[in-house]
């Protein structure tokens, strides 16, 4: 039997009847305040979301501040990371999370072996 997703005890498609006001409520204090200081960014943001819905296109946003709304759930979103677009295929899971989560900015860096000239010993070591 398949678990059915529950986000503060409402199912996936209560939460895409209710409002943005009605779903602020049950959002913690960080992403209610984003979203009311959003206000036109996130209505234009919704508007071509929902533009891209019917036409099965994906939306780029640099708002990697935005956080996911119901309406954005089985969307896929392109977040710019500083550097490329990063492509997000939005679940149920990623609700209340902000869009920047899933689009990292950094890579881990891997350091390899010293190279020839960068300890007094490897002065020494002759080149081919």
């Amino acid at each position: 039997m398949a678990r059915k997703f529950l986000f503060k005890g409402r199912t996936l498609e209560e939460l895409q009847q209710m409002s943005i006001a009605d779903i602020m409520k049950l959002l913690s204090s960080k992403n209610r305040r984003s979203l009311k200081r959003m206000g036109e960014k996130l209505r234009k943001f919704i508007e071509r979301m929902r533009a891209a819905k019917k036409s099965g296109k994906t939306v780029k946003t640099h708002a990697r501040e935005m956080p996911v709304v119901p309406e954005m759930v089985g969307m896929v979103v392109k977040v710019h990371n500083g550097k490329e677009w990063v492509e997000i295929h939005v679940g149920e899971e990623m609700l209340g999370c902000r869009l920047g989560e899933f689009s990292h900015t950094t890579k881990l860096v891997k350091h390899s072996g010293p190279g020839v000239g960068a300890t007094r010993g490897s002065k020494s070591v002759e080149l081919k």
